[in-house]
This record gives structure tokens, sequence and C-alpha cells, in this order.
């Protein structure tokens, strides 16, 4: 994020001088553990990336609110009288969302600003653009109308904006790593109760690579809505048998393995055994990660990948691929999918020494098996939403 030259590029959209900008800044995330398991009551370990959007805000004299971006060639202007009564299809529509939200939730735009936009996240790359968009609209508006500043309603209110204004039925993961996160920590996240807490993430002199594939995921809805119809399926014949459990990944591993044979289909058995193991796997991943237990981490990773891709079959030949070769690499503890699988990302966490080889024989690799040019984002774990304090 490079503030001295977005804020030229403001001043060149906007005039006049530069101050009395504001900017703020919410990262990307990443899923670093529990995968397919929030809609069936289980724990999910995100971070925050140390990448993300910008926002750069002023007041204006008036009541107009103007958006550009540095990313997209879609430019707008609305009055504040005018917030919320059409869509435009396009990015706008995110923060336009959050304005409707906060009006709902009694803290009204009530003034004229000129917003830029600067996004470091690759759109469509399972990375949660929308939320950090969201979250720091959010939270930049509350700030400068003078608001209540809750990240944790920041997160909600995010979620709302892009399911109820957008159209998108997210859940709230994305927004609430994004609003909440804590450098070098992970969140323990239940996404039902929202119950939370922060867990050390030390890296020491490891990184995080994040693998884009570059993989268009066609089939994510579809087979989102057929796995949430298996794990029903599952939980309906195991509460025959426990009547008070509520979700799949209320059972430990052990209790599974007694229920299993009442599910009758393999394909029954593999979801709710993912599920079940799964979860198992995020908490046993907070153990060794309090306890700076990396290499134990990296092996948890690298189950929950195989599980994802033969239990609960939401991988594809393109992550497949990605986490292979990744694992080659004498530096990589870890890898995985992250994200909703059939393409997306994958996360590996890599020794330092080991980077430049990895992005590069890995990328290699991958473009031979696959034809597709892999893209790589090595960071640390960053900061949750907040507003630029004039440090790079």
């Amino acid at each position: 994020m490079n503030v001295q030259k977005l804020t030229t590029s403001f001043t060149n959209q906007y005039g006049n001088n530069s101050s009395d900008i504001r900017v703020f800044n919410a990262p990307g995330r990443v899923n670093l553990i529990g995968e397919h398991i929030d809609y069936n009551g289980g724990y999910v370990l995100p971070a925050a990336l140390e990448f993300g959007t910008t926002m750069l805000i002023r007041e204006r004299n008036d009541n107009e609110i103007h958006f550009f971006s540095t990313n997209l060639p879609f430019t707008t202007s609305i009055k504040v009288s005018e917030i919320g009564s059409s869509k435009t299809g396009e990015w706008v529509d995110y923060p336009i969302g959050v304005m409707v939200e906060l009006k709902k939730a009694g803290s009204p735009v009530t003034k004229g600003y000129d917003i830029l936009i600067h996004g470091e996240i690759p759109n469509g790359a399972g990375l949660s653009s929308s939320a950090s968009l969201e979250v720091v609209t959010a939270y930049g508006l509350l700030t400068m109308e003078g608001g209540n500043i809750d990240t944790v309603e920041i997160a909600l209110l995010s979620q709302r904006a892009e399911n109820q204004y957008v159209g998108v039925n997210s859940g709230i993961m994305d927004q609430f790593a994004v609003a909440n996160g804590a450098k070098d920590h992970a969140i323990l996240l239940m996404c039902d109760t929202l119950e939370y807490k922060h867990v050390p993430f030390q890296t020491g002199s490891y990184k995080l690579i994040i693998g884009n594939t570059n993989k268009r995921r066609g089939l994510v809805d579809s087979a989102y809505n057929e796995r949430r119809e298996q794990c029903d399926r599952s939980l309906s014949i195991l509460k025959e048998h426990v009547p008070t459990l509520q979700y799949l990944a209320e059972l430990t591993p052990e209790q599974y393995q007694e229920l299993e044979t009442h599910l009758g289909e393999d394909v029954l058995k593999n979801r709710t055994r993912h599920v079940v193991e799964e979860n198992a796997r995020v908490l046993a991943s907070v153990e060794a990660l309090s306890a700076n237990d990396l290499n134990t981490f990296g092996q948890l990773m690298n189950a929950s990948h195989e599980s994802l891709s033969d239990l609960y079959e939401v991988s594809c030949t393109e992550l497949d691929v990605m986490v292979e070769e990744a694992r080659k690499i004498p530096g990589t503890l870890g890898a995985r999918m992250t994200g909703a699988g059939f393409g997306g990302c994958t996360v590996s966490l890599v020794h330092e020494d080991d980077v430049e080889r990895f992005v590069k024989e890995v990328g290699t690799a991958y473009k031979e098996r696959t034809g597709l040019d892999g893209e790589f984002y090595v960071c640390g774990v960053g900061d949750g939403v907040k507003e630029w304090n004039g440090e790079e």
C-alpha cells in the first residue's frame, strides 16, 4: 500500500489538497483450516492477510458521494438521498449496500464524500475481496460520521449488505476475519454463535504462500447445495439415534465411528466423516499453534486437503496438482486447498529459505501439468480493519 501514490491518484481525480484525506485499510483473509464445516456447526480458523483494500475518503461540501477505483474503470456519483435507490451491477453496489445497512442500523450517511478504493486482492481468488471492501467502507464511514465502532457489528452489517443488497448468500466468516483480525494471530470462530478467540500464529521463519490456481469455479454453487443437502440427510438419520444432536460437528470422531453404520450410503458416511474429523483438526490446530508446533499444524493442513479431496469431493485436478507440487518442496510443512473448492486457492506453510524455489518450481510444474498459469502471494498474518496512522 503506497499511500503517497494513492493520495496523488485521489487529488488527480478529485482535485484540491490532500490535508483532509483520511485513509482506512481492511485486509483480505485466508481460512487456514476448517473447510465446509461452518454450516455443520463446526469451527473455522481464518486469518487476516497483510494485503487488502484501502479506502481514501474526504468530506465534500455538498450531499454527493463520488466513487472511484484504481482497479476498475467504472465511476459514479450519487446523492445522499439516493443511497440504495437503484443497483448498478458494478463494484459500487458493495459500498452502497453497506450505506443502506448503516442507515437501517441507525448510523446513516449524512454528508457527501469523495471516495477512492484501491484493492490488492485478486477478484475471484477466494481471498475475500468483497468482504474487505464492505468492511473498510463500514469502518471508514462510521469513523467519518462519528458513529460507534464495534467490529463484530461491522462484520454482521457487512454480511447483510452482501446478502440483501448485492444478493450473494455468503456466510459470516469472511467479514468477521477481515474486521477482527490481529497480527500474528488466527481467529477460532464458531460461525453460528460468533464465539471467538485469537490464537497465536507465530510463523517465525515460515511464510504463508497463497497459490491461485486461476481455475474458474463454475461448480461451486450447485456442489455447495448438494453437500448441504447430504449433510442434512445425515443429521436427520443420526438424530434418530442421538435426539439431542443439533449439528454434525458436535460429534467426536469416536462417537461418529459408533454411529457410522446407521448412515448406510457411502456418500453420507464420507461427507459426515469429513465434517467430524475436520472439526477435530481445527481444535487440534489450535493446540498445536498455541504450543508453537508448526510441524503438527502442517500435518493437519495436509490431512484436511486429503479429506476435502477424497471424502467431501470439493477439490479438483488443479487444486490437487498445486498441493501435490507444493509438498515436493523441502521447506513446505503443509499445503491444502482453501475456500469452497473446485478452483480458487491453496495455502501452504513454507520456510522462508525455500520461498523463491517454491514459487518457481511449483509454478513451472503447475503450468506443465494443467496448462494454467498459477499466481503466488507470499504473506504473513496482519491486522483487521483500521485507520492508517501515517506509517507504511
